[in-house]
């Protein structure tokens, strides 16, 4: 359940000063908590990714350590919204790649999707990431076939397109 969290989004978008005791709840004792305030974040940086910025290390880290499906299915779509260097960016492949071995299919389809996005601005991970929702879109759940399909078209890559929609994914 979602509790108040699109109305948190609303007002914490309105009055972003309000954005730091948000994004504390990530880190929350209180399953609820943690899953609700990740939802109001990963809402309102759809639009204001920069909010996230000043958090980028300690979102990296928060990726790796936590178990939470609902917390990691938002993460995996809020951590692409950074600008990352180098060694961040391999931490943020390293991480969403273990999330695909999640029981939660909804962490794998995010996580491809998180995938995805990462390779959009990062050229030298997109074929390793071509690679991932080629074998996804073959063996999959529904779910991540979809996704999968869907993000090989988007990253554009004709060649890759024209052979997922063949037997030969």
């Amino acid at each position: 359940m979602i509790g108040r969290a699109d109305e948190v989004a609303a007002m914490v978008s309105k009055q972003p000063q309000l954005f730091p005791e948000l994004m504390a709840g990530l880190w929350s004792s209180d399953p609820l908590v943690c899953m609700r305030a990740a939802d109001a974040v990963e809402k309102i940086t759809r639009e204001r990714r920069e909010l996230l910025q000043p958090y980028r290390k300690k979102l990296l880290q928060l990726m790796n350590e936590a178990s939470q499906q609902e917390l990691r299915w938002h993460l995996a779509l809020m951590v692409p919204r950074l600008r990352l260097n180098a060694g961040e960016l391999r931490t943020a492949v390293f991480a969403l790649s273990a999330y695909l071995e999640d029981r939660s299919s909804i962490v794998k389809t995010c996580a491809l999707q998180g995938l995805a996005e990462l390779a959009e601005g990062a050229e030298e991970i997109r074929p390793a990431v071509v690679k991932v929702l080629r074998r996804a879109a073959q063996s999959g759940t529904p779910a991540m076939k979809a996704r999968s399909l869907k993000l090989l078209h988007r990253l554009r890559t004709e060649r890759t397109y024209e052979r997922c929609d063949s037997e030969t994914v």
